[in-house]
């Protein structure tokens, strides 16, 4: 098969397409023959040799979510069946024409959806619904804070959460992409370039906020949070090493956590998945949440599609596609 292989670490010509031998499966494991694959900025990290991978899967292979179809089924696979289109999470190695991975991470396409639109799914549904609903326990009415809008977890952030009764506030870096998260759902959007969001949004009444960013973001956030308000992690792009005043987080008993999801147990992983297919899919089918492609790719293009991802000016996922 042929696959996308990161030959050394450094910018995104260094992503080649090479030969490599198809999986072999056992066990709850499914073969699936990979149709398109997300990208998510976690790629760009890991070829950047800044994201290690667990120690089972190939390095040198990005990709954490595809779609495609089941060709091969493991003896103890109970779920699915050859011939069914599914999506699925990955630890890595999507950017293959087969991948295997153990049914508990896939879940059925709804039947709607193209195979580009559901390998932008995975990543993003799973990362939202495990720190936004589980950890951030977001219920309805309460308002959201969403920096990064136009990201790929900005967009299922903003969808999700509207369908599920919350107020969605976005932060953004144009008018532009504010402008089309607003026509996702969100109530209203703050332009970090042009405006300080801690000041616009001081007397709005924030009670769930999810962070990429961190740094000097950190204060902020915790000074806009209602009382009893929750802080997530889900990156520190702008620096994880921050100053805390536990004081204000006391008195307001405010929540701060975060996650990762790579690294989390198949256990954990196969559970949200059901979660995800209760909740979410019903969203999908009934058209109340719809994945956003900003653009797709042949698989031979990956470099020019990281380079795309790198230069942030996209709103929605970009995808590779056969």
């Amino acid at each position: 098969m042929k696959v996308v292989v990161i030959t050394k670490y450094g910018a995104p010509e260094v992503l080649k397409l090479q030969e490599y031998p198809i999986p072999e499966i056992s066990g709850d494991e499914v073969l699936i023959e990979v149709k398109s694959a997300g990208l998510n900025r976690s790629d760009v990290l890991q070829r950047e040799g800044n994201y290690p991978t667990p120690a089972d899967v190939a390095t040198e292979i990005p990709g954490l979510e595809v779609s495609g179809i089941i060709v091969k089924c493991g003896p103890n696979v109970v779920d699915f069946a050859v011939g069914d289109r599914v999506c699925a999470l990955l630890a890595g190695g999507g950017y293959s024409e087969y991948v295997s991975v153990r049914e508990g991470q896939c879940l059925p396409i709804p039947a709607d959806l193209g195979f580009a639109e559901a390998a932008s799914l995975p990543e993003t549904i799973f990362t939202v619904w495990s720190n936004v609903f589980q950890r951030g326990n977001l219920q309805p009415g309460e308002t959201l804070l969403l920096h990064g809008g136009n990201s790929g977890i900005g967009i299922t952030g903003i969808q999700i959460a509207k369908a599920l009764g919350s107020k969605v506030i976005v932060t953004v870096g144009s008018d532009e992409k504010g402008q089309k998260c607003l026509e996702l759902g969100a109530d209203s959007y703050i332009n970090y370039r042009t405006q300080n969001f801690e000041t616009e949004l001081q007397n709005e009444g924030i009670d769930v906020i999810l962070d990429m960013i961190g740094g000097d973001y950190l204060s902020k956030n915790i000074n806009i949070l209602n009382p009893e308000g929750r802080l997530i992690h889900i990156n520190a792009v702008d620096g994880s090493r921050v100053d805390l005043d536990i004081w204000k987080v006391m008195t307001k008993r405010l929540t701060i956590t975060g996650s990762t999801l790579r690294s989390r147990t198949y256990e954990f992983k196969k559970k949200l998945a059901k979660e995800i297919q209760k909740n979410v899919w019903p969203l999908i089918e009934s058209k109340r949440f719809r994945p956003v492609i900003f653009k797709t790719f042949a698989f031979s293009e990956a470099a020019e599609a990281h380079r795309l991802l790198e230069d942030g000016s996209h709103t929605g996922k970009i995808i590779l596609v056969r």
